[in-house]
């Protein structure tokens, strides 16, 4: 039976507009399945070195270059420390535990060409990848609102959409779910469940003229991404760079958190960046130009990330607590592999059953199962990370992780050492490291997903 398109993608966000560039690159006839009209804000502006290896293989790299967005050199963390925390053995604390700060230039990374990424406007970043998707040969239908995927014919997914006030079905012998965290399958197919642990809620905005250098330990690094750690248990302030003068300001916190405080976003964003000072101070100076958003449903993961007939990459897939910048890293990579597989799947003769996603579906639990102990570890003990990355014993292995190069099969020695100390330090209630165990006590195996 002949389909409209081999491929429908649902979502024309970076994940699924990279799976529709590639897949079209090779040849097969794809459809993008997007409910809004960019360009749209988004959250999540600030990308890893792991993203341009993919942003150069799909050919886009140019367009995003040409783009004008700040370059991201490297990231920082500060916190509100001031106790005088036992070194414990480690080295090269030069800041002690009050801050830490990396530089993409100090780890040569396979196929990343320059020694910085980008801060990013998704509504302008996002516009471009779905641009260059319909370049690629990709239909793109933007205002187009998935109502239903109906898998019961077993020779063509049906796809029911609506546009305005018209319903519109498609049919396809692929299905490629790039919903974001509407999670569209995963909910349709009952596959989605909450994170054990993780139930974070986030409030952020943007200012205008924020003294960035007020807040940097190193003013000549004040445009890193910066993550600020609050005097709050399993509390942090993201600060990322937009433009020369327009910063993204986020406080992300425990959910319950929120419901129990009975305030609006504007005082609860304000009475939390209160806890660290000079942050408050250099924000009240700038101005505001958004108003306060709220983003919640933060951990999820999946039973299921691919099955017979469809694929989810991206934030339709799993999403982690964004604390390392993951997003839109996660979702480039999830496309690149699972189009390595669905383009090897296509030459074969059209076979599009789970087991032709299993080299994806191997790559993304390992890959996700890193990250997800990583910010465990984070979380849990965050001196033990300002120490490792601070560490030259360990500092490039850290560095590794924060590039987002997690996709191959290396073991990553430094994370298993890092899970190690956690353990003893949990274990025996005398040890100096004890009273700075966060409350988030994550399994320090990621949940199957």
């Amino acid at each position: 039976m002949s389909t409209d398109y081999d491929v429908i993608v649902i979502g024309g966000g970076p994940g699924g507009s990279t799976t529709a560039s590639y897949l079209a690159r090779a040849g097969m006839s794809v459809a993008v399945l997007e409910s809004e009209l960019f360009p749209r804000e988004h959250v999540g502006e600030s990308l890893v070195p792991a993203t341009t290896p993919v942003l150069l293989e799909i050919g886009v790299m140019d367009e995003i270059d040409k783009a004008g967005f700040p370059r991201k050199y490297g990231a920082a963390w500060t916190s509100a420390e001031s106790r005088n925390v036992p070194h414990n053995g480690f080295t090269g604390l030069h800041h002690g535990f009050k801050a830490a700060e990396i530089t993409f230039v100090e780890r040569d990374q396979p196929e990343v060409d320059r020694d910085y990424t980008y801060h990013v406007d998704r509504g302008k970043f996002d516009l471009i990848l779905l641009k260059h998707a319909e370049s690629c040969g990709a239909t793109v239908f933007s205002g187009a609102r998935v109502l239903d995927v109906d898998f019961d014919d077993p020779d063509a997914v049906r796809v029911s959409t609506r546009f305005g006030p018209r319903q519109v079905d498609f049919t396809a012998k692929l299905v490629v779910d790039a919903s974001g965290r509407q999670t569209l399958l995963g909910r349709k197919l009952k596959l989605k469940t909450s994170d054990p642990v993780f139930n974070q809620y986030a409030i952020h905005t943007w200012f205008e003229g924020l003294d960035r250098g007020s807040v940097a330990v190193d003013p000549e690094r004040q445009d890193f991404i910066f993550v600020h750690f609050l005097p709050i248990k399993d509390t942090w302030v993201w600060q990322i760079p937009i433009t020369d003068t327009v910063t993204s300001i986020g406080v992300v916190t425990r959910k319950d958190r929120f419901a129990e405080a009975n305030v609006d976003r504007e005082g609860f964003f304000w009475e939390y960046v209160s806890s660290r000072p000079e942050l408050e101070a250099a924000l009240k100076k700038a101005k505001r130009l958004r108003p306060f958003k709220a983003e919640g449903d933060y951990s999820y993961v999946m039973k299921e990330i691919c099955g017979d007939r469809f694929v989810l990459v991206g934030d339709a897939a799993r999403f982690v607590d964004p604390i390392f910048s993951t997003g839109v890293s996660i979702a480039l990579n999830s496309a690149r592999i699972a189009s390595k597989d669905i383009i090897a799947a296509h030459a074969a003769g059209g076979d599009f059953s789970k087991g032709s996603f299993a080299e994806f579906e191997r790559k993304m639990r390992r890959a996700v199962k890193n990250w997800y102990e990583f910010i465990s570890v984070y979380y849990r003990l965050n001196v033990l990370y300002t120490a490792f990355v601070q560490d030259p014993r360990y500092r490039i292995g850290v560095l590794k992780l924060l590039q987002g190069d997690v996709y191959d099969d290396a073991e990553p020695t430094t994370l298993n050492e890092m899970k190690a100390i956690v353990t003893a330090v949990e274990n025996d209630p005398t040890h100096l490291w004890h009273p700075y165990l966060g409350t988030l006590r994550a399994p320090l195996t990621a949940p199957v997903g």
